[in-house]
């Protein structure tokens, strides 16, 4: 199993980006998929989640600029970040819980991608 970030990069305060990560491999089913970011000196904290029922969640610090959604049929998530801040820059990760096959049994584990840098600044 893998998950493939992309959709990072640098843009202006106030500014826009969309994150996508796609999950891939051997994958049965996919429950909660989140976003997490770590700033330099900082720790991996959550950014947003959302569940197979589309139940979404987010930190306080994002709520009103941060959208996550997911399109289950193509195994990916998606993060609409809008009026962005010099404070969301990070390094943005992609987790997911997957449920995978492996010979007749059925495993259940965290994945997480690699990270996609986000730089906010003018």
């Amino acid at each position: 199993v893998q998950l493939q970030a992309s959709g990072g990069g640098m843009v202006q305060p106030g500014g826009s980006l969309r994150l996508s990560c796609a999950a891939s491999g051997s994958i049965f089913n996919i429950s909660a998929m989140g976003w997490y970011r770590q700033a330099p000196g900082n720790q991996r904290e959550l950014v947003a989640t959302i569940n197979s029922a589309a139940t979404t969640s987010y930190a306080d610090s994002v709520k009103g600029r941060f959208s996550i959604s997911r399109d289950s049929a193509k195994k990916t998530v998606y993060l609409q970040m809008d009026s962005l801040k010099p404070e969301d820059t990070a390094v943005y990760y992609c987790k997911a819980d997957v449920t995978y096959i492996r010979g007749m049994s059925l495993y259940k584990n965290p994945y997480w991608g690699r990270g996609t840098q986000v730089t906010v600044s003018s």
